[in-house]
This record gives C-alpha cells, sequence and structure tokens, in this order.
C-alpha cells in the first residue's frame, strides 16, 4: 500500500469514527429528535400496511371496494404526511448542525477540509437514518397488526383468519420515501457546511443572536389590529356563515387567520416584557426576571415557527374533534334512519318520452308505460318474486305538480333567498303525502304519526340547514299552500321532523303532508315507494333475501332488466356499508394528519427549547455563582417550558373553537354539536398524550443539559 493510499485510507477510518461518535452523542443528547423520527417512519408504514390487511378481512364485496378507495386515499395524504416530516427532518438538522458550528471550525482549524466535515455529516445522517428507519419499521410491523384489529372493528369484518402480517409493498414505500427525505438533508447539509467560514465557527458559541427591539407602543398597536381582524375572521366563519356560498369567499377569512396569528405572536415579544416590568411584585419575585427576559428574547427569534405550530395544533384539534364527530352523528343517525331491511321505489305515469340529463330523448316502450302504472308489489310479483320473502310490506304513493315548489313555497321571501343561496334549485318540485299514508310508514318506522284537519299541512324536514330556512317561513303562522286547488294553513310554526326514504343522516329536505280528502289524482303521481323486512329466521338466510335484490345475477334483478324495467331501492345492509365506510375513510384519514401535525409541532417545539437550554448553558451557570439554588433553577426552567408550549396551544385552542363551530355548521345534517363533547374529550386526551409526553421529555433533556458538571 502506498503512502497516499494509506493516508486516505486513515482518513477515512477517522471520518467513520467521528461520525459513529458524534452519532451516539447526539442520540444521548438529543433524544426527541430520534424519537420522532422513529414515530414518524411507524406511522408511516401503519397507515400504509392497509393493503396487506385488507385481503385477510372476511368483508363484502362493496365493503372491499371502499377499505380500496382508502388505501387509496391514504397513499395520496401519505404523499403531503412525507412532505411534513420532511420539513420537520430539516428543520431539526439545522438545530443541530448550527449548534455544532465550534466544533467544525476546531475540525478545520486541525487541517480538515469542508468536503471531509461534509463527509462526517453525511455518514452520521446516514447512520441516524437507517437506526430511525429500522427501529421505525420493526413498531410499525407490530402497529400494524392492531391496525388490523382496529379496520376490522370499524368495518365489521371477520377476523378468523387473522394472522401476523408484513407489509412488503408498505415497507418498500416507506424506505423509498425515507430515503428521498434523507437525500434532501444530506443536500441541504453540505450546502450549509460549504458556506462556513472558520473565524465564524471558532467564535460561534459567542455570537449572540441579534435582537431588535421593538418599540412597545407599535407593538401594542400590532397586537391590538390582529386581534380585531382575527375577531372579524372568527365572526365570518360562524356569526356570517351564511355569506360563504363559495371557496373564494372562505379564502378571506382564512389569509386573515394566518396572518393575525403571525402579528399577534409579533407583537407579544415587543410589550409583554414592559407590562412585566410595570409589576414589580411579579418581575422581581424569584427568577422572573431571568425567565420572562428568556422567553421574550425567544418569541422574538422564533415568530414564524410559533405561528406554524399554533396553526399545525389548530388543524389538529380541529380536524380530530370534527372528523370524530362526523362520526358519531353518522353512526347514531345510521341506526335512526335504517329501520326497516328494504326501501323500494318507481316512477309513476311514465310520459310518452323525455328528456335525460345528457340531453338525448328516450321514447319508453308501451310495457315500460304500463308498468309505471302498477304498485312495486305488482311488478315485483309480475317479475317473478315470492312475496313471501318479505312481511311488514306497506306501500304508499308520492305526489309532486308543477305549481307547487320550492319557489313557491319561499314565495315571501325568495329574492332574498337566491342572493344568499344562489345555488339552490328553487324549480325542485315539493314531495306531498297523504297523512295517513305516511302514518303507515311512520308506524313501521316507530317515529311519530300526525293528524290534520281537513284545511291544514305539516311540512315535515330533518336536513338541519333546510329546516331552518322552511321555519323563517313558517315562524309567523300565516304560512299558506294552494295544493290541488284548495288553500291549506300549516298546522305548526315549524317543521316537524321526519322521512320516509332511508339514508345513513337526516336529509329529508321537505314532505308536504296533507288530508285524506286532498283531491290528489293519478296523473300527480311521482313515485311509488314500498318499505318491507325480510322474512328471514336466521342469518344465512336473511342474506339469501338480500341477494336477491342486491345481487345482478339474482332472477329478480336479470327479469327487470330483461323488460327494461327499472325499480330502484336501498337495502339496510348497503345503506350501512357505505356509511360505515364513508365515516371510517374521513376517521382514519383525520387520526393520520392530527397524529402527524400533532408530533411535528411537538417535535419542533421539544428541539427549539432543548436548543435554547444548551445555548443558554453558561446563564444558568451564572445564575448558580449569584446564588440560586437548584430548585429556583428548576422551577425557571419548568416555567419556560410551560409558557413556550403554552402560548401556541392556547390560541391554537381558540382558534379551534370557532374552527370546530365553521367545520360542524359545514357539515350540518351530517355532524351535529351534541356529539362534540365526546370528540373534543377524545382530542384533549390524545393531546395530552402525545403534546404532554414532548414537553416532559423535553424538561427532562434541559434539566440534563444544564445540570452543574
Amino acid at each position: 500500500m502506498s503512502y497516499n493510499e494509506g493516508k486516505k485510507s486513515s482518513s477515512k477510518n477517522l471520518i467513520c469514527t467521528l461520525s459513529f461518535n458524534n452519532m451516539k452523542k447526539s442520540i444521548k443528547d438529543y433524544g426527541i429528535y430520534f424519537l420522532t423520527l422513529v414515530l414518524g417512519v411507524a406511522i408511516f408504514y401503519m397507515f400504509n400496511s392497509l393493503d396487506s390487511q385488507e385481503a385477510i378481512l372476511r368483508v363484502s364485496e362493496s365493503t372491499r371496494s371502499i377499505i380500496k378507495l382508502m388505501i387509496s386515499m391514504l397513499g395520496m395524504v401519505s404523499v403531503f404526511v412525507s412532505v411534513v416530516l420532511g420539513l420537520l427532518i430539516v428543520y431539526a438538522n439545522n438545530f443541530l448542525i448550527n449548534r455544532r458550528k465550534k466544533e467544525f471550525g476546531i475540525y478545520m482549524l486541525l487541517g480538515m477540509g469542508k468536503r471531509q466535515i461534509s463527509s462526517i455529516i453525511l455518514l452520521e445522517t446516514m447512520f441516524i437514518g437507517i437506526i430511525s428507519l429500522f427501529i421505525g419499521i420493526i413498531i410499525g410491523v407490530f402497529g400494524s397488526q392492531f391496525m388490523s384489529i382496529l379496520v376490522a372493528k370499524m368495518f365489521e369484518a371477520d377476523m378468523s383468519e387473522f394472522q401476523f402480517i408484513f407489509s412488503k409493498t408498505a415497507c418498500i414505500k416507506t424506505c423509498i420515501y425515507f430515503a428521498v427525505m434523507y437525500l434532501a438533508v444530506m443536500i441541504f447539509n453540505t450546502a450549509t457546511v460549504s458556506r462556513y467560514k472558520l473565524i465564524n465557527l471558532l467564535h460561534a458559541n459567542k455570537k449572540n443572536e441579534t435582537i431588535k427591539i421593538k418599540n412597545p407602543i407599535i407593538s401594542i398597536f400590532i397586537f391590538i389590529i390582529s386581534a380585531i381582524v382575527l375577531g372579524y375572521a372568527y365572526w365570518t366563519v360562524t356569526g356570517n356563515f351564511d355569506s360563504l356560498t363559495t371557496a373564494d369567499k372562505m379564502l378571506p377569512p382564512i389569509l386573515m387567520g394566518i396572518i393575525s396569528t403571525i402579528g399577534i405572536f409579533w407583537s407579544l415579544s415587543g410589550f409583554i416584557l414592559t407590562v412585566a416590568k410595570s409589576a414589580k411584585g411579579l418581575y422581581l419575585k424569584g427568577t422572573n426576571m431571568f425567565v420572562l427576559r428568556q422567553i421574550n428574547n425567544k418569541i422574538n427569534t422564533t415568530v414564524i415557527s410559533m405561528s406554524i405550530i399554533c396553526l399545525m395544533l389548530f388543524m389538529t384539534i380541529s380536524i380530530l374533534s370534527s372528523s370524530l364527530a362526523l362520526r358519531n352523528t353518522m353512526q347514531r343517525d345510521l341506526i335512526e334512519m335504517t329501520p326497516v331491511d328494504i326501501n323500494l321505489y318507481k316512477t309513476a305515469n311514465l310520459p310518452e318520452k323525455t328528456v335525460s340529463r345528457w340531453g338525448k330523448e328516450i321514447v319508453y316502450t308501451d310495457l315500460q308505460r304500463e308498468d309505471s302504472k302498477k304498485s312495486v308489489v305488482d311488478t315485483l310479483v309480475d317479475c317473478g318474486l315470492d312475496m313471501n320473502e318479505l312481511k311488514d310490506v306497506i306501500e304508499i304513493n308520492i305526489y309532486t305538480f308543477p305549481e307547487l315548489t320550492w319557489a313557491k313555497f319561499f314565495e315571501e321571501k325568495i329574492e332574498e333567498l337566491k342572493k344568499r343561496y344562489p345555488n339552490l334549485q328553487y324549480n325542485t318540485e315539493e314531495a306531498i303525502i297523504k297523512v295517513s299514508d305516511y302514518n303507515k310508514i311512520a308506524k313501521l318506522y316507530g317515529i311519530n304519526q300526525y293528524e290534520l284537519n281537513d284545511d291544514e299541512y305539516i311540512m315535515l324536514c330533518d336536513f338541519k340547514s333546510h329546516a331552518e330556512l322552511r321555519n323563517e317561513i313558517l315562524k309567523d303562522g300565516t304560512n299558506t299552500l294552494e295544493i290541488a286547488g284548495k288553500q291549506y294553513k300549516s298546522k305548526y310554526n315549524e317543521c316537524k321532523e321526519g322521512f320516509v326514504v332511508m339514508s345513513t343522516s337526516h336529509v329529508n329536505t321537505g314532505i308536504i303532508l296533507v288530508p285524506d280528502n286532498c283531491f290528489l289524482t293519478d296523473d300527480m303521481k311521482e313515485m311509488a315507494f314500498m318499505a318491507a323486512n325480510f322474512n328471514s329466521s336466521s342469518e344465512e338466510d336473511y342474506s339469501r333475501i338480500h341477494n336477491i335484490f342486491a345481487e345482478n345475477n339474482s332472477n329478480l334483478i336479470k327479469n327487470l332488466n330483461a323488460k327494461g324495467l327499472e325499480i330502484d331501492g336501498l337495502t339496510k345492509t348497503k345503506i350501512m356499508e357505505s356509511s360505515v365506510g364513508l365515516a371510517t375513510i374521513i376517521t382514519f384519514i383525520a387520526i393520520y394528519l392530527g397524529i402527524i401535525f400533532l408530533i411535528a409541532s411537538s417535535a419542533i417545539l421539544a428541539i427549539q427549547q432543548l436548543t435554547e437550554s444548551s445555548d443558554n448553558k453558561q446563564r444558568y451557570t451564572i445564575l448558580r455563582k449569584i446564588g440560586c439554588d437548584e430548585k429556583m433553577i428548576k422551577k425557571s426552567l419548568f416555567s419556560q417550558i410551560v409558557i413556550f408550549f403554552g402560548m401556541p396551544l392556547i390560541l391554537a385552542v381558540i382558534h379551534s373553537i370557532f374552527g370546530i363551530q365553521f367545520a360542524i355548521k359545514t357539515l350540518s345534517g351530517i355532524a351535529s354539536e351534541k356529539d362534540l363533547l365526546p370528540s373534543v374529550i377524545a382530542t384533549v386526551l390524545a393531546i395530552g398524550i402525545i403534546y404532554g409526553s414532548y414537553f416532559f421529555a423535553t424538561y427532562s433533556g434541559s434539566k440534563n443539559i444544564i445540570k452543574e458538571e
């Protein structure tokens, strides 16, 4: 071996040794950083391993397709998650490298070039990445088994064939995503080192942050303006919600919220210390002077990061609370809104021809026109169904006529409503049902039945936003409608709850109940509607009857298709499967994003505070020299971390109060405010566990950093 070759080999060994030792030191001093990477890898693997878990679940084909849709959507969300984690890794690395400037300066003083220093950082990053990836995937593999159980519970799947699953696809995807992220980190680190100068590196620990003193009056003015703008944004998304009819109208309050958040954190550092100084008893007590100055300086230099953390916490709280409330509402409504096994309905009185939505004229056959005059039961019998398969059969007629539309009902305020809600279909014809027919359905469903005098009508509407609009018309009790040539007055000054067609939630936008003697003719029939239960004695029997109406290859469906006849319908099973699927997809994505945002915000705060403790280690030594005991020092450190973690959380909670209200209003009729409390409690517990764990880990790590040597 030549001298030069030996020199190169020795240099490589030195770089590897330094990299490995530095990595061990970093793990000891910055365990939170590595914990975050491990958690990120584990969660990424768990949510992307559902494709393997889906294969072992015994579910129906429709449920399996919903699960595949959820997996596809989680894959797209994972791209966004990887960007968030990538930015977090770059941010954390920047803190770690800045802390080691003097170390790099000594390396350069001893003759090491920037290329060799870059090699050390490159190897350290690779070691850290490989270890984090390895441990994270191991945790993710075991965690994904619990994910299988959770998915099975949410989709009510059979887990009799459960087995331990390792997802090769999720593992490869995780490795690729994190390899790309770490490649970006390596490039960033190399570029950072290349800009360093020896003199700046050697004096890095003596170089204090440049603190620009802000004018307290200007700061207070900015704070007040920001608070006013933020209050206006709150009012816009809650009190003035009706004006947000399009997406572009939602952008201004969002931008106002973001800018106001930055303004509040920017202005705080300009006057908080001045205000504190005015309270001499508080300011001069114990180490409060030191704590307040530390906090003031920290806020001053981390305005943007504090604002971003606040907004991420706000998104976490809002997303988790709203999605869990939505799921709770949908689960409760699902039981209430599916009281029987099947609904079937068919169009009545087909015309000679009609125009489809694509603008093409369709000419109906004589058989189709003749069948449209028959009941649903008669059509089923004609197509070979044994009616003994069903029980509790109730069939009614639903009427409409062109003269009675939404526009006619809202006639008093139609112009005002068109301005407020330009997208509503005001030419929609109102559905009309005779009260005795409705009571038959209501009795079968187990819901309220009604009585009417000869000159009265009742408006049934349980879709919240529409009910509120209709109540504006009904509230004075003078509203009358002309139905089939006769005037009818509303029996009540508000809508009553009720429905006919089963659904996943309360979506009935309006049904008018009229007396039985109302002159409704056959040519006004819009639909023949039937509700029934399956005449089954076992689960196998229930499934067999369900398939008669749900499977395309059943004799009933084949006979209907052969004759060109259509009977639409919904089975309880189909409704429940689709509802559970939608709620589960929303919940999974919300949990995924919520946890990632929570981990990211907590990790950034923790790393900032640990770095702050490391940079200010000498200041704590001075506190000891002037007579502060360890109890006072620990108390001052604890107070700093509480305030540092608490400020973005408090503002995020305030944001969330209005953000959740906006979400509930947006999901009106689907999510209910009464489901918020358990959802908020669950969110608080999640934040308490993750955010609290990072807080105490940060406090413990900071104590170790500043402890007396």
